[in-house]
């Protein structure tokens, strides 16, 4: 098996799972109902790792619009379960707005999903 082929399949895997994220993202997200940063990122167009770098950042100082408790996996078969603080798609989109990571990239994806979210 050629190496490029290997290489191929692992794209296509990563566009489709990122795709299916989104999907979902933008789903839970029309509900109307308090979503998490990372799910409300995602939305906004924010691809799936960055979505996951920055959502702890970027929820870091606001209020959170309501509170749910989550399971995280630790090593091991161990759970344990955190609460997790969810937001309205306004107090989200108040956020975007003002809200620039320090790496330029990422604060261009930031700045592009705002505009979007704005119009």
């Amino acid at each position: 098996m050629k190496a490029s082929s290997r290489h191929q399949r692992q794209t296509l895997r990563t566009r489709a799972a990122q795709t299916r994220a989104t999907r979902r993202a933008h789903q839970a997200v029309a509900t109307g109902t308090p979503q998490s940063a990372r799910t409300h990122l995602l939305a906004a167009g924010i691809d799936q790792a960055t979505a996951k770098r920055f959502a702890g950042a970027f929820s870091r100082g606001v209020t959170a619009d309501a509170t749910t408790d989550t399971v995280i996996k630790l090593k091991g078969r161990r759970r344990k379960t955190v609460p997790a603080k969810l937001y309205s798609a306004t107090t989200f989109a108040a956020r975007l707005s003002v809200y620039r990571p320090k790496d330029l990239t990422a604060a261009a994806r930031f700045e592009q999903a705002a505009h979007h979210l704005a119009a």
